[in-house]
C-alpha cells in the first residue's frame, strides 16, 4: 500500500511543472552533481572562465554561493532568469550561465554576505 500511495505521489507531482522542470535539472546534472543533489540538496559547479566553485542550492533566489576550497560559502549571489520559472528551471539557468557565460552571470549579480540562514542543505526536492 506505501508504494502504491509514494508511486500515486511521484507521478502527480511529476506530471506538475514544478515537478517536470526537477526531472529536467536532473537530468542535466553530471552523475556526481546528481548525486550531491539527492543526498544533500545542492550541487556544485566550476566557473567556465575563472574556475571558481560555485553552489546552487534548491530555491529560486538567494540561492546560489561562491564557496571556498573548503567548501564553507565566501560570497552569495542571486542572478536568476526573467519571467515566473518553476525552481527546477531557475537552477537549471543558473548552473548553464556559471558554466558557460560566468563573467555575464557574475555582472548581473547582486552580491551579498553569506549567512547559515540562506546557506543550510536542505532536503532535496524530488
Amino acid at each position: 500500500m506505501r508504494a502504491t500511495k509514494a508511486l500515486y505521489i511521484r507521478h502527480g507531482a511529476e506530471s506538475t511543472p514544478e515537478g517536470r522542470s526537477l526531472q529536467l535539472l536532473r537530468r542535466w546534472l553530471s552523475p556526481a552533481q546528481r548525486a550531491q543533489y539527492a543526498h544533500s540538496g545542492y550541487f556544485d559547479v566550476v566557473g567556465g572562465d575563472t574556475g571558481n566553485r560555485y553552489r546552487i542550492y534548491t530555491g529560486a533566489s538567494t540561492n546560489v554561493c561562491e564557496v571556498d576550497e573548503n567548501g564553507r560559502p565566501k560570497v552569495g549571489l542571486c542572478f536568476l532568469p526573467r519571467g515566473d520559472l518553476p525552481i527546477g528551471d531557475v537552477m537549471l539557468a543558473q548552473k548553464i550561465a556559471l558554466e558557460s557565460c560566468e563573467g555575464s552571470a557574475l555582472a548581473v549579480a547582486r552580491k551579498f554576505t553569506p549567512s547559515k540562514f540562506f546557506f543550510r542543505p536542505s532536503r532535496p526536492l524530488r
